[in-house]
């Protein structure tokens, strides 16, 4: 069982960093839909780094900056040119896909064995990673781990406790009142997706960096969407998308943690893999209330 919390939380650290870059992005009235596509980036980005510099810390910045690159192209479409976010998100990932596929051959060929990096290794806090059963499952994980659950109370002062919070929450709520105040709504808007692809790529390069420590174009298998969707059952709030990562966390560990040990004769593994999707389902055709921002998906013109 502690084995298996500790997985939890583990998996659910991009998770958690994605629904909240993910939250932030929304409360704007940006829908990013092309987060699968960031996911993406940032793990090859995070693979590329490590592979070719020798630095796991080098390997986060450069997936960080493949998270901004694909933020910047998708706000640059939806913002400035004020096209369709979701159509624009789709074809967004599938560029990254086609991106990762094409320069990952052009970089390292068709290797015979996978290529492997190094990963994030654990950090044991000292007299707390002692502690029975929450030790090991809270204070011995590795540095993404920390800064995302670090991030949590950060993102809640910020979002509803500052003035740039008040910002945001009204630029999706309502633009026009924002532009009155003096304030620049599609400015507003691109930095705040381009922050949130930042964070985005970060939570990509866990798969690869963090966690894996190799890259394949279906690394991220769909969880770029599951934290898209955590945003959304979680009510664009940081609580309730930690409540969504931590269940879902515990559902990716538990799928894990059957494969890994030999599958289960009453669950086949197709369904076993399914697991965190089957939820995702569940969960948004059961919740019945969503405080939905009310300009989310609408572009904003400035009137004359």
């Amino acid at each position: 069982m502690t084995n298996l919390l500790t997985r939890a939380v583990m998996m659910s650290t991009p998770l958690l960093l994605g629904a909240m870059a993910e939250v932030f992005a929304e409360r704007t009235g940006m829908m990013i839909t092309a987060i699968e596509g960031i996911f993406l980036m940032g793990a090859w980005g995070g693979f590329v780094g490590v592979y070719l510099s020798g630095s796991v810390w080098m390997g986060l910045l450069v997936a960080m900056l493949c998270g901004l690159a694909t933020a910047a192209l998708y706000g640059a479409i939806t913002v400035h040119m004020r096209q369709q976010q979701i159509v624009t998100g789709t074809a967004i990932n599938i560029l990254a896909a086609g991106f990762c596929a094409y320069f990952q051959r052009v970089l390292f060929g068709i290797p015979t064995t996978p290529l492997k990096i190094a990963v994030l290794p654990k950090i044991a806090i000292p007299v707390l990673s002692q502690i029975p059963v929450l030790g090991p499952v809270l204070f011995n994980q590795n540095a993404l781990t920390y800064l995302a659950y670090l991030i949590i109370p950060l993102a809640w002062y910020l979002l509803f406790h500052t003035s740039l919070g008040l910002t945001i929450r009204s630029t999706g709520e309502n633009p026009e009142a924002v532009d009155v105040a003096g304030i620049n709504v599609s400015r507003v808007r691109f930095l705040t997706v381009l922050v949130a692809g930042m964070v985005g790529g970060l939570a990509g390069s866990f798969y690869t960096v963090g966690y894996l420590g190799m890259f394949s174009t279906n690394i991220i298998g769909g969880r770029g969407w599951i934290a898209f969707a955590i945003c959304f059952l979680g009510n664009w709030s940081p609580k309730g998308a930690v409540i969504g990562t931590i269940v879902f966390g515990l559902a990716d560990a538990v799928s894990i943690y059957i494969q890994s040990a030999g599958g289960n004769p009453l669950f086949p593994n197709e369904l076993v893999i399914a697991l965190p999707y089957i939820l995702t389902i569940l969960l948004t055709v059961t919740r019945k209330n969503f405080n939905v921002p009310a300009k989310l998906g609408i572009p904003y013109a400035k009137e004359d």
